[in-house]
């Protein structure tokens, strides 16, 4: 296998363990950040996954890995919020949405999603080979290195549209950030510019959140309480994103 090859297939490994402890730490409801962790290996494994389109398995990993990430997207919210509303002084209203936490958890840990992702991981590592063998995976760290290159110009793009999207700018960041991780040989990120990354990719998830948080205002009155609070920490939230995606718009440019 070429070099590119087995740095994907010990990604694969490291990953997988990953999961499989965070699987763990569920059933067992060990602590507040499982949930988490899941998510987070689950978007190193995506990032990974993405350049590597057209070898056997991917699809049926990516898809599903996507089905995983959906349904564990609301839960994450809610315990972000329960979190949030406690630290603010909320406790009820951030209790009531911590009920029946520990089965929630343990429902993840045993849920066909989760079960479906570990099955193809198992089998993964014998289909990059056969891709291998195959001639399937010749020029690979090439073709990854230009994917990554078009991901980099997307964002490069965005970051130049005077009317940005924040919320795909959000996500065009998480794309070239966990991209540069998961292949990291290819450099295209120096540390100053994953910092920077990490950074826009922090403000824009406060200012993401309170967006979410005011709409379930109108829904749910236990929230009435934090509206003001949250109207100003958006509008600063806007103001810190602002300035660091244009410090980020010219470390882009510079690369």
């Amino acid at each position: 296998m070429s070099a590119m090859l087995d740095h994907v297939v010990s990604r694969v490994f490291c990953l997988q363990v990953g999961l499989l402890a965070c699987r763990e730490r569920l059933a067992a409801d060990t602590d507040s950040e499982a949930l988490h962790d899941l998510r987070t290996t689950l978007r190193r494994l995506r990032s990974l996954l993405r350049p590597l389109r057209g070898l056997p398995g991917v699809e049926q990993l990516e898809d599903a890995a996507g089905a995983l990430g959906t349904l564990t997207t609301p839960l994450r919210d809610r315990e972000v919020l329960a979190a949030q509303l406690i630290g603010r002084g909320h406790v009820q209203a951030g209790e009531r949405r911590q009920e029946g936490g520990a089965r929630t958890f343990a429902s993840v840990a045993t849920c066909p999603q989760l079960s479906r992702v570990l099955a193809i991981l198992d089998a993964f590592p014998l289909f990059l080979r056969a891709a291998d063998r195959e001639g399937l995976a010749q020029g690979l760290e090439k073709r990854i290195d230009k994917r990554l290159g078009k991901q980099w110009h997307k964002l490069a793009k965005a970051l130049a549209d005077p009317a940005h999207d924040r919320h795909r700018l959000r996500l065009l960041i998480k794309r070239v950030r966990y991209g540069d991780e998961a292949y990291p040989q290819l450099d295209h990120a120096g540390r100053k510019l994953q910092r920077l990354l990490k950074k826009a990719q922090g403000d824009l998830g406060d200012w993401h959140d309170r967006v979410q948080w005011l709409l379930q205002v109108r829904e749910h009155s236990d929230l009435a309480g934090c509206k003001v609070a949250w109207e100003h920490e958006l509008h600063a939230a806007e103001g810190k994103s602002d300035i660091t995606l244009e410090a980020l718009r010219k470390a882009v440019t510079r690369r």
